[in-house]
């Protein structure tokens, strides 16, 4: 999201009022709009540093097998999946401000744990959602179980487990 877009907004509908005489007092801030834009920049940002850290294990990786590789899903805005030896990391967003985070193994569910056994049962998903939050004047504010986070901790976080998880 260009970070002058809301003064844009502002000229606008000074332009506007100008023009018409109607006075819109919610010029400059529109939480939807704003959720959605913040949502997709979010995503963004997160493929980004995913992609720098997936193209550095790559690279340090010495051999070409299992190497990870990263992938836009179709027909969305900004979802992507990471990829290696059958194991799937999906970041989807689910609707503005709720974006989730699901493993999936060869087509099946998969539930990391201490067996790390994929299971076949079609509604058990593991998923993690994140959650943009309100804060003073408008700051919007991704948190996972109402912690705040930052994403250089999760793409550390996420690739770790992958990398580790899609290993066997």
């Amino acid at each position: 999201m260009d970070k002058l877009s809301w003064i844009k907004e502002l000229v606008q509908a000074e332009q506007k009022m100008e023009e018409s005489g109607i006075v819109d007092f919610n010029a400059g801030f529109d939480p939807e709009s704003s959720l959605q834009q913040d949502t997709v920049e979010f995503l963004t940002q997160t493929k980004s540093r995913f992609l720098e850290a997936c193209a550095a294990f790559n690279q340090l990786k010495p051999s070409s097998n299992g190497r990870i590789k990263i992938y836009a899903v179709s027909r969305t805005e900004a979802d992507f999946m990471i990829f290696r030896n059958g194991f799937k990391l999906i970041f989807s967003m689910r609707a503005p401000g709720h974006i989730l985070v699901s493993f999936n193994h060869l087509g099946t569910n998969y539930i990391p744990s201490a067996d790390t056994t994929p299971t076949s049962q079609p509604n058990t998903v593991n998923q993690d959602a994140l959650i943009a939050q309100w804060g003073a004047f408008g700051k919007l504010t991704w948190t996972h179980q109402e912690q705040e986070i930052e994403v250089n901790s999760l793409v550390r976080f996420y690739l770790s487990r992958f990398i580790k998880e899609s290993a066997r």
